[in-house]
């Protein structure tokens, strides 16, 4: 008999949650309740990047207990069987990725099982089960720091992807939380399309790909959610979209060919400076541009998941860019000036994913794809969710 589990997927990169501990994360955790309490989901897979923040050897403790606060807090209490996985070993600079993965089972769904990745078999899923440090040893996950070569010019940094296994009513699927390169400097991504932190992006993304499909395990269905640091193609969009009528010019340093910053000013109105753009500026003078229509008019430049069509697929995004917005409790709705608003955060699934996601007669609560929050400050980076019903079997 085919039945309907709902599933609620969260991607959330939480570092900036640990440099404002007070002010945002109350904030941070109601909307997440809010969003739960909304949708009622049996399964919940909460996926956390930078865990602990860019000060992470200082922060590591507030961040466990902010996931310890989440897995013992009211709203969650019907949710008796939960999973927990924080790579916190900050000294293995070697396999530190600082991700970190929260499951939870409500109390009404049976027959859950996850998948022993030494034993090679599935095992039901009973209790609390928290894993902290380098979870080299935990049985249940699978986890890779991106190496070294993936990027030989940049700073190695916390980067790489975690996977989990599981059957629900005999349905299988792999969850899988992934971080990837972000851009270091605006004028380097400007400089070509695409950009060689997307070629980057892209080689570390099918590397994943590769891996969660090889032939070590029986490939499943998977979801792939994370902060996959896309950025719209900025030397398209600056060109063709937000300077069309506007003089650019580059200002290179002293007695150097460096370019150090990228102006671009309107013909007439004064020659008012339309957009600046400097290795961590880009202030654009109409920011409104990226969120009017949910910036619908830019969804052309976001090009970098299109090159994976054939192994994966996304709903259609209907909300604003995710990030960079303000850290300033006043200020939810504003992008911050250092980097060009875009959609990072992410939840990707295989095409066979697609096939098992119930799509329900018009009128009917059906799939849900948006942001936490849109109108609080929740860090830099809002939160995005998938909601939807797995069609499953009770064979």
């Amino acid at each position: 008999m085919e039945t309907f589990t709902d599933v609620l997927l969260v991607t959330a990169n939480v570092g900036s949650l640990f440099d404002n501990v007070d002010e945002i994360q109350s904030v941070w955790l109601q909307e997440l309740y809010k969003t739960i309490h909304r949708y009622k989901p049996q399964f919940i897979a909460l996926h956390f990047q930078e865990v602990g923040g860019k000060d992470y050897m200082l922060n590591m403790g507030h961040a466990e207990n902010f996931i310890w606060s989440i897995k013992s807090s009211e709203e969650m209490r019907d949710y008796d069987r939960v999973c927990i996985y924080v790579d916190s070993q900050f000294q293995a600079e070697d396999s530190f990725t600082a991700l970190g993965s929260m499951y939870f089972i409500h109390k009404t769904l049976k027959n859950v099982y996850q998948y022993d990745f030494n034993v090679k078999d599935f095992k039901v899923v009973s209790g609390q089960n928290k894993y902290t440090g380098s979870l080299d040893q935990v049985t249940t996950v699978e986890k890779e720091k991106f190496p070294k070569y993936f990027w030989p010019d940049f700073k190695w940094s916390r980067k790489g992807f975690t996977r989990t296994r599981w059957i629900i009513h005999n349905q299988g699927l792999d969850l899988v939380n992934v971080h990837l390169f972000h851009d270091a400097s605006n004028l380097i991504a400007c400089k070509s399309s695409p950009s060689v932190y997307s070629a980057n992006r892209h080689n570390a993304l099918r590397y994943v790909i590769n891996r969660i499909s090889d032939n070590c395990y029986t490939p499943l269905p998977f979801f792939l959610f994370g902060d996959f640091n896309f950025r719209l193609d900025t030397l398209s969009l600056v060109q063709q979209h937000l300077c069309t009528s506007a003089d650019m010019q580059t200002v290179k340093k002293d007695n150097s060919n460096e370019v150090e910053k990228i102006i671009c000013e309107e013909k007439d109105n004064d020659h008012q400076v339309l957009l600046q753009i400097e290795e961590k500026l880009f202030a654009y003078l109409h920011q409104a541009v990226f969120r009017e229509d949910n910036g619908r008019a830019l969804l052309k430049y976001d090009r970098e998941a299109t090159a994976f069509h054939d192994v994966v697929r996304e709903e259609d995004i209907r909300f604003p860019p995710s990030y960079p917005y303000s850290e300033e409790y006043t200020k939810p709705t504003q992008y911050m000036n250092t980097r060009c608003p875009s959609w990072c955060d992410r939840i990707l699934m295989s095409h066979t994913a697609r096939e098992f996601i119930h799509t329900r007669h018009e009128g009917e609560r059906s799939i849900v794809y948006n942001t936490i929050g849109p109108n609080v400050c929740m860090g830099d980076h809002k939160p995005v969710f998938l909601f939807f019903s797995l069609k499953t079997n009770d064979r």
